[in-house]
């Protein structure tokens, strides 16, 4: 049986960019910590107002490059935009937000899994915050309620005292750091395009459970996220996408009569309940966002245009 080992794989890594050099920077000098050296990094700009090729390659990282679109992609788009630049022959593709940082066994960790199970299409680590770097943000996913549209990361929020320190199948990746096998991208393709962002990651895990493979959380590979535990009040922006894609995902991936279920759930509660919420408190803003993310439901085709 060929080994970890013995193969070396070549890890593409795509990371997104976007006004965020700072951060960028920083996983970068994370990355050099690795034990693992068998990759290159795309890092992907996705139309930053200043151009950061120059400060990016100023700082020697390993095999690093940088390609540039001209608007932002979003998270989807932008993660395939990486992965078309990456180099021909990789054998996985490793997308972590810039605002991770990594351990320095995490690329080994995150690969060995694929070496012991041939049916694992895609593995994700531990993912603890960086500014409480003792709490979980993500030890696998719980199932999707096809009756609500949403699901929960396990562990979430918890102190991390082992307690999922067992590795095992989960229902879904992570979009903050996840290595996909080479394979699964051939038959699966890419992540859709038309989310930009929340549900895509979502969305591509069914794709590939649905196509034969299995995703795996991998207890003992560690990295750390910069997003807040506290994710504050929302904006009209995040209501909008979390709503359309939301329906969007259900659209795309329930079947008959959990769609017709969900459309009955959503109708009769969600929205009755989020118009009285949003008016009570005025947010005029965040009531029409809400509106706007169903309407594109209503007009747009639950198909991939790629």
């Amino acid at each position: 049986m060929k080994s970890l080992e013995s193969e070396k794989p070549f890890v593409s890594i795509v990371t997104l960019n976007w006004n965020g050099l700072a951060v960028t920077l920083e996983f970068l000098e994370s990355m050099k910590s690795s034990t693992y050296k068998n990759y290159e990094i795309i890092v992907v700009d996705n139309g930053s107002e200043i151009d950061p090729t120059d400060k990016i390659m100023a700082g020697n990282y390993l095999n690093t490059k940088v390609v540039k679109s001209a608007i932002n992609l979003g998270s989807a788009e932008g993660n395939n935009f990486g992965m078309r630049n990456s180099s021909p022959n990789y054998d996985f593709c490793f997308q972590i937000n810039n605002d991770a940082e990594i351990t320095p066994d995490l690329i080994e960790k995150c690969l060995q899994p694929f070496y012991e199970d041939s049916n694992i299409g895609v593995v994700c680590p531990k993912i603890r915050f960086h500014h409480n770097p003792t709490v979980i943000q993500y030890a696998g996913f719980n199932k999707m309620n096809m009756l609500t549209g949403k699901t929960t990361a396990v562990g979430s929020l918890e102190e991390d005292k082992g307690q999922h320190d067992i590795s095992g199948y989960t229902y879904s990746a992570h979009g903050a750091a996840m290595m996909i096998k080479r394979k699964v991208v051939d038959i699966v393709g890419m992540m859709e395009e038309k989310y930009f962002v929340y549900y895509d990651e979502s969305d591509w895990s069914a794709r590939i459970i649905k196509a034969g493979f299995k995703i795996y959380y991998q207890a003992q590979g560690l990295c750390f996220h910069k997003e807040s535990i506290s994710m504050g009040k929302e904006s009209p922006q995040k209501v909008y996408f979390m709503t359309r894609n939301r329906i969007f995902y259900m659209r795309r991936n329930a079947n008959l009569t959990q769609l017709i279920v969900f459309i009955s759930f959503f109708s009769f509660l969600t929205v009755p309940k989020t118009i009285l919420k949003l008016s009570i408190k005025k947010e005029w803003k965040h009531l029409k966002a809400f509106i706007k993310g169903i309407k594109w439901n209503l007009q747009n085709t639950k198909f991939s245009h790629q």
